[in-house]
Parts: structure tokens; C-alpha cells; sequence
């Protein structure tokens, strides 16, 4: 039995149902993965809900996993029967078993568990796009992150804080301000409705932040604006919050700013993305920089548990467990 959670059209958790379907065999240049833990992300959710698009309906969500493979292709080198792998932006991976391109599939080093793989891979990837990408993060730099006791924020803490820079976080409560704190943030900023860029102008003695990561969305995005000194630039990469109110240029003209919305899904697509992406994200792995796991559900339990992540009930990472 292959257990595979799909979505059958655009909308709310209780669009996902859990069908028996086998996988079949391996192409040529594929390979057939059992995986052990599967990652849960927002890509999901944007999935489900219609705001990213897929192939058709019903489709099969999540896009991030690790396991075992079992069998591979005929024209397949890179990777054994046996082998320990991950993988990221796979459309297709709410499922115990599942066929991947034997392109995407990274062997993964003994220290790092199938668990803290499907936890960070993803996010990893993300944290090199923003940090080495769309911005290259230095010493001497002061950088804000939002939703710092999340997965992609944490992580983006623990990294920044290795190239050297200062990090301003942002947290919901006091519990994750602690968490924020255990992952290297020099100053936190307390509750959802905190005054962004005043507390932004105290800490940096009027200064503000050079970099400004913004994965909240909603009314964020525009209170993000007033944190980041001229000429500096705004990453938006998520709608956590819900959508984004349009953007005047002139509002990002008036800081001379640089406002970026970087894909993930997009830049693993470019010619070398990919293997830059999937090399930086074992390094900080194996280095022991992951993401926290937050919770874990059982595949079949994957409505509940997109349904915490959605809410901001959990800190860290989510996963499914086949």
C-alpha cells in the first residue's frame, strides 16, 4: 500500500484526502524513494488554496522528503540502491513512496537523519538563495528577519549569524523570543503589532537594517518598508498573514529602496540553481545548522497538520511521518 495525500481542487484543508496509489517503476533517469519524514511548507498551503498553480486536479502536495531508495533507472549513476537521500521542489511528496529525477536526489551525510533532512532542506536552499542570491549577507551588516522561531526563520537566524552580521528578529510572543534568542539573535522585537520601525530606529541608533526578510505577508510587507536604510533591500518571500495590499513605487522610492520577491521554486529551476542550492544546504546541515522540528504528524494527518502551520501554532519545522 502507498499511501499519497492529494488535493482535489482549490481551498481549505478539508479539500486533502488520503488515496492508495502505487508509484509504478522508476524511469530511466528516476528514482523510486521510500521516504522516512516528509517536510511541510507554505509552498503547500499556496499550493492547496490556488495562489501557486499545478499541473491539474487532484494533485498530490509537498515538495520535500527523505528516505531510502529502492530502485533506480536504467541510465541513473549518481545514485544507489540503499542510498540515504533528500530532496527539494519536487512537486508529489505527501506520499510514502514516491519517483523522483535522480538529478534532484542529494545523498545525504551519516550525522544528518532523515528527519532534520526533510525539516531543513527546503528551507536551507531558501536561506542560501536569500542570503548568498538575492542579497549576499556580510560582516558588518545588520539584518532583519521576520517569524525568527519559525523553520525558515530560525534557520535564517543561525546562518546569518555565521557570515558575521547582526541580526534584528521578529516573534509573536515571549516564548519565541527565546527560541529566537537560542538561535543567535542579538535583539528581538516582541508581538505582532509592535511599531516595526521605531523599534528598528532605536536599536540601530537611526541607522536601520540593510536587509529586511519578510515571509509574513499581509500588512507586514509595507511596515517592513520604514526598517531598512536607503538603499537597502526588502525580500518578500511568503504571505503567511495573508495577501500582500499593493505596493506603491513611490513608497519604495521615497527610501530608495530595492524591493525583491525571490522564488524558490523558481530559482531551483535556473541552470545551476539547483546544485548550489542542494550543496550549501548539506554544508550547513552537516555543520549541524537545521531546522528545529516543531511537530510531527502522521501522512495521513497532513490536513491538521497544515492547519497548525497556517495558524502559527508551532515553532520550528513541521513534518509527516509515512
Amino acid at each position: 500500500m502507498n499511501i499519497c495525500v492529494q488535493a482535489t481542487k482549490p481551498g481549505d484543508s478539508s479539500v486533502l484526502e488520503v488515496v492508495n496509489r502505487e508509484p509504478g517503476s522508476p524511469g530511466p533517469e528516476e528514482v523510486l524513494l521510500r521516504q522516512e519524514a516528509i517536510g511541510v511548507n507554505f509552498v503547500d498551503i499556496y499550493h492547496r488554496t490556488g495562489i501557486y498553480p499545478l499541473p491539474g486536479w487532484p494533485s498530490t502536495l509537498g515538495v520535500e522528503g527523505a528516505g531510502i531508495v529502492k530502485a533506480i533507472g536504467s541510465e541513473v549513476t549518481n545514485i544507489r540502491v540503499g542510498d540515504r537521500i533528500v530532496y527539494g521542489g519536487v512537486l508529489g511528496g505527501y506520499a510514502s513512496k514516491r519517483i523522483i529525477p535522480a538529478s534532484r536526489a542529494v545523498r545525504l551525510p551519516d550525522k544528518v537523519s532523515s528527519e532534520v533532512a526533510a525539516a531543513s532542506m527546503l528551507r536551507a536552499m531558501t536561506v542560501h538563495m536569500l542570503t548568498a542570491v538575492v542579497h549576499k549577507v556580510d560582516s558588518g551588516q545588520t539584518i532583519l528577519v521576520h517569524a525568527a522561531a519559525g523553520g525558515l526563520g530560525g534557520l535564517l537566524v543561525q546562518w546569518i549569524k555565521t557570515l558575521g552580521a547582526t541580526v534584528i528578529a521578529t516573534v509573536g510572543s515571549s516564548e519565541k523570543a527565546e527560541i529566537a534568542r537560542l538561535h543567535g539573535a542579538d535583539h528581538v522585537i516582541v508581538g505582532r503589532d509592535a511599531d516595526y520601525a521605531a523599534e528598528v530606529e532605536a536599536l540601530t541608533g537611526g541607522t536601520f537594517v540593510d536587509y529586511a526578510i519578510d515571509g509574513i505577508g499581509g500588512a507586514t510587507l509595507l511596515k517592513t518598508l520604514g526598517c531598512v536604510k536607503p538603499f537597502g533591500i526588502v525580500a518578500s518571500i511568503g504571505q503567511a498573514a495573508g495577501p500582500i495590499p499593493p505596493v506603491s513605487v513611490v513608497e519604495i522610492g521615497r527610501r530608495s529602496l530595492s524591493l525583491a520577491r525571490p522564488s524558490i521554486m523558481g530559482y531551483l529551476g535556473l541552470k545551476g540553481g539547483y546544485d548550489a542550492a542542494a550543496q550549501a544546504a548539506i554544508a550547513m546541515m552537516a555543520a549541524g545548522i537545521a531546522a528545529d522540528v516543531g511537530a510531527r504528524y502522521s501522512l495521513t494527518d497532513a490536513a491538521q497538520a497544515q492547519d497548525v502551520l497556517e495558524r502559527g501554532d508551532t515553532t520550528g519545522s513541521v513534518l509527516l511521518l509515512p
